[in-house]
């Protein structure tokens, strides 16, 4: 990798400020609904499901917002995006948020962020026509806004490389150019996102657009199992892309830490590419309780599943560890997230493909088991690429260093996320439903502990905020 220029861009700033802050405002959500199940306190089971929509909605919006905007930072450096583009993608962001904060708290909107049809329209009285459009319009300008900035990026890629399929280093993979040619990981891992992005974002505006039709119009109906399956598209590629948008990060961050270029060779070009298709086609292992799906969509999404999480993840995690080794890189908060964050990523992927087998899902899929391993995915993994960049920022243009207080911190950062997530599984493998707002005494102990551990998780990721605010507002010269 050919190290260039880091400019800054205040646009991403206020991206990173404005995605920091919300995430701190999810987690104490989740927090009071850990406390709730767990009995130590009782908002009722209408503000539950309110924050259960508004803490999952929440999350995997800002993470998209904020890994995007890694992916635009990096991604800038070796092609020509719009900084206006990145702009609209922030406004239609907030825009979006408003609007889905009034719907769930003014109007008492709580379908959870799956929205599946026809539940918005007919709540059972829970919510009205004002609370479901909010929700959904809002819900529709974020995905407009980050459909937006996707399709510009892979405008840049086309324009500078001259297709998708050489972003993604084809030409190197089939011998028609050397490794030495190959495009930057940056590159790759960016058309990855633009093409399963774009198709996620297409199936989600489908999804939404019907929905909303059917709220104005009760008359009109559609397939529901063609809306599920357009929701779990929807839904479980956007989430999962967060996590390649955010491993940029990884191989731009830790290739200047230890001073080794990390180029992309075949092998690593046909595991993009293998991640390309498999993330698109996976999905359906959120459906193997649907016993209408076609048997061979079953299938494709569990054999897939066990292998969509490998090819990159091995080559990534592979390689994080051998451009560190004996590279007598100088750890800093940068780098040790950068590095943490591919245990959690590791970690969080091996419960997830249990779960995709057919037999183990048919008991597991609706318990806790499922918000375990996706908060250690998340968790450690995700947010922690998103910190570790914006510490990353911070030492290049102030020379932040870290203090014991962050040290602390990113023990007890560590130590809870796990906490969370193991009180999650230990849940699950004690069949303990994950959408209940009230559970069984005998439930109850792992939601204390994660609870609790999510108060932990919430102070230790305030500490690294409260740290780089001062950063943030600074406006001084870029350092490579």
């Amino acid at each position: 990798m050919n190290h260039v220029k880091l400019t800054r861009n205040n646009a991403i700033i206020t991206q990173l400020k404005i995605s920091a802050l919300i995430v701190i405002v999810m987690m104490v959500f989740g927090v009071l609904m850990l406390l709730q199940q767990g009995g130590i306190v009782d908002f009722g089971p209408a503000a539950f499901y309110q924050f259960l929509t508004i803490h999952g909605t929440g999350m995997i919006g800002t993470a998209a917002l904020a890994t995007a905007g890694i992916m635009w930072y990096f991604l800038s450096h070796y092609v020509k995006l719009s900084k206006r583009i990145l702009k609209i993608n922030l406004a239609l962001f907030v825009i979006g948020v408003v609007m889905i904060i009034i719907g769930v708290f003014a109007f008492d909107y709580s379908s959870s962020w799956t929205f599946l049809y026809p539940l918005p329209a007919i709540s059972g009285g829970a919510w009205g026509v004002a609370g479901a459009l909010c929700y959904l319009l809002g819900l529709q300008i974020v995905g407009l806004g980050l459909l937006l900035l996707i399709l510009d990026c892979g405008r840049a890629i086309i324009k500078e490389y001259g297709s998708l399929a050489k972003g993604l280093g084809w030409d190197v993979i089939l011998g028609k150019k050397s490794e030495d040619d190959a495009p930057p990981t940056t590159v790759v891992a960016s058309t990855m996102v633009v093409i399963v992005n774009t198709a996620a974002l297409i199936s989600g505006t489908i999804v939404i657009i019907m929905n909303i039709i059917t709220v104005l119009n009760p008359s009109f109906t559609f397939d529901p199992l063609l809306a599920k399956n357009l929701t779990f598209a929807f839904g479980h590629i956007l989430a999962n892309s967060t996590i390649y948008m955010a491993v940029i990060a990884v191989y731009e961050i830790l290739s200047r830490s230890t001073k080794r270029p990390w180029k992309a060779n075949r092998v690593f070009l046909i595991a993009w590419t293998m991640s390309t298709v498999f993330t698109m086609l996976v999905y359906p292992h959120h459906l193997l309780q649907d016993t209408v799906m076609p048997t061979w969509a079953l299938l494709m999404g569990q054999i897939l599943s066990f292998a969509n999480g490998l090819p990159v993840l091995v080559v990534t995690a592979y390689g994080a560890l051998m451009i560190v080794y004996k590279s007598k890189i100088k750890w800093d908060m940068a780098s040790a997230l950068i590095f943490v964050s591919m245990f959690g990523w590791t970690a969080g992927v091996i419960p997830a493909i249990l779960d995709s087998a057919i037999m183990i899902n048919h008991v597991m899929h609706n318990t806790k088991w499922v918000p375990g391993h996706f908060h250690m995915y998340m968790g450690l993994g995700v947010i922690a690429m998103i910190f570790g960049f914006m510490y990353y920022l911070a030492k290049n243009e102030v020379g932040l260093k870290p203090n014991t207080l962050e040290r602390i911190a990113y023990v007890m950062y560590v130590t809870s996320i796990m906490g969370i997530s193991f009180g999650f599984l230990t849940s699950g493998s004690l069949s303990t439903p994950r959408k209940f707002a009230e559970h069984f005494a005998e439930w109850q102990a792992p939601a204390i502990f994660g609870g609790i551990a999510g108060i932990l998780l919430i102070l230790s990721i305030t500490v690294f905020f409260l740290r780089l605010i001062g950063y943030l507002r600074k406006r001084k010269p870029t350092v490579t």
